[in-house]
């Protein structure tokens, strides 16, 4: 097996290690492991979408963030963006749910855009066909 270096937030390390106790995973690589594979799987089945399709996105960021970014990102896929909903789930932290529909090619570039803004810090996708 190969070893690599990970830099990530204190915050983030912290729920892994929760993760790892509350879900049995074995120790920190595991984790990482299994959540590459699951990064993959999806991104493997947006790779493959062709044609009309439908989405549903559900980001989630700080509270903090500099909100301008992510409707920025919003705005420039109007054509697919449909309608979205905001919320807030918990103490400091907003979740959005983006009703998106039309080219595939168009709304994998909206899911991209979302996925790098590092205002998010999580992205969650459904598609609906």
């Amino acid at each position: 097996m190969s070893i690599i270096s990970l830099s990530i937030p204190k915050s983030l390390l912290e729920k892994v290690d929760h993760y790892i106790k509350e879900q049995g995973f074995a120790n920190r690589s595991e984790i990482i492991r299994q959540a590459l594979r699951a990064y993959m799987s999806e991104s493997r089945s947006l790779s493959e979408l062709r044609g009309k399709t439908a989405a549903i996105i559900a980001i989630v960021y700080r509270r903090e963030a500099k909100r301008d970014q992510i409707t920025d990102v919003q705005h420039k896929f109007g054509s697919v963006v449909l309608t979205f909903l905001h919320t807030h789930i918990e103490e400091g932290s907003c979740i959005e749910i983006i009703v998106a529909r039309g080219d595939a090619k168009v709304i994998k570039a909206l899911i991209e855009a979302l996925k790098v803004n590092e205002q998010i810090s999580e992205v969650k996708v459904t598609i609906l066909n």
